[in-house]
């Protein structure tokens, strides 16, 4: 595996540790809410993909560095499962672990939780996504700077190891 440094020219990444307990705050706001005075359905899946960026970005996978390489991410599954509802004055908070890989890092799973600051889970989304080679539109393994990444974002208790598929 290469790295980093070798990959990106420029210093356009740079490779963070994750603590294990990320997580950060989502202010609400007003358009967030729907009728019955709660969280809109669909705000939760734009918080998760919020996150995903924030988290990713902080880790040094940038917009740029995928765009310099050619590569994006796609998902293939992404569902919430709703616990409490958030209403507009609530503090909420939403974490990012990994809980599955598969060995060459073309495919990945997320869970978030969605949490009010006394802890209480108001939401847990779970997503499947891969990397896309954006000029080929294929599905590939992410050049190796990913993998790097990767392996510091915080794992979840019941994380699996895929095996990679043979081409």
């Amino acid at each position: 595996m290469s790295h980093p440094d070798e990959l990106l020219k420029g210093g356009s990444c740079c490779f963070l540790p994750f603590p294990m307990n990320t997580s950060i705050h989502m202010p609400l706001r007003w358009a967030d809410f729907d009728a019955n005075f709660h969280l809109r359905h669909s705000v939760y899946y734009d918080f998760a993909a919020t996150a995903r960026l924030e988290f990713m970005g902080k880790g040094g996978l940038s917009y740029e560095a995928m765009k310099e390489h050619h590569f994006g991410p796609v998902l293939f599954r992404e569902e919430c499962v709703f616990k409490r509802e958030v209403r507009p004055d609530d503090q909420v908070y939403i974490n990012l672990v990994v809980t599955r890989l598969r060995k060459d890092y073309s495919r990945f799973s997320f869970r978030h939780e969605i949490t009010k600051a006394d802890g209480t889970i108001c939401a847990i989304l779970n997503i499947d996504g891969a990397w896309m080679d954006t000029n080929l539109r294929k599905l590939i393994a992410p050049p190796d700077f990913v993998a790097t990444l990767f392996q510091t974002l915080p794992k979840s208790d019941d994380f699996q190891w895929e095996e990679a598929k043979s081409v």
